[in-house]
């Protein structure tokens, strides 16, 4: 099974980590894109959101399952087919998340070029871990598609 293993600055990451799961925890209990049914019964709709929520949560859980004692003693997290998916979704609630409430106030023009230049010096303190959290859950997406691209087909199956 192919593994890739990523290295991280420590000092880096860790202070991102709080927030993020902070952003996680709030996604325990409602869905990072509200689940919009129209004519649609409410018993399904609510089992529908039930269920989504659970994978949710596994997913979060997947995520964070990486930053275990190997990650806070060598900086290196390790993503493999198995964990690729759920983390990629687990990164992607997460920046919804985040982009709805802690960057809720950065327009979104404003938030595609903070993304090309990397400048975040106008934002207050809050917002600009805010961001950081974002940028760092878009690079572990990034790095998963590149080397792990879960659509691809393994080729040693």
């Amino acid at each position: 099974m192919k593994r890739v293993e990523v290295r991280l600055s420590i000092p880096a990451v860790a202070p991102l980590l709080d927030l993020i799961k902070a952003a996680a925890d709030e996604l325990r209990t409602q869905l990072a894109v509200p689940l919009a049914l129209s004519d649609a019964d409410a018993e399904l709709a609510a089992v529908w959101s039930d269920d989504l929520l659970v994978s949710q949560r596994d997913d979060c859980d997947r995520l964070f399952s990486l930053f275990n004692q190997e990650f806070f003693s060598e900086g290196v997290v390790a993503f493999d087919r198995e964990n690729a998916e759920p983390v990629l979704r687990a990164c992607a609630a997460l920046r919804l998340r985040l982009r709805a409430t802690r960057l809720a106030r950065v327009p979104d023009d404003t938030l595609e070029a903070l993304e090309a230049s990397n400048t975040v010096s106008d934002l207050d303190e809050d917002t600009q871990k805010a961001f950081a959290c974002y940028m760092f859950l878009d690079e572990l997406q990034k790095i998963i598609l590149k080397y792990l691209d879960p659509m691809a087909v393994e080729e040693d199956e």
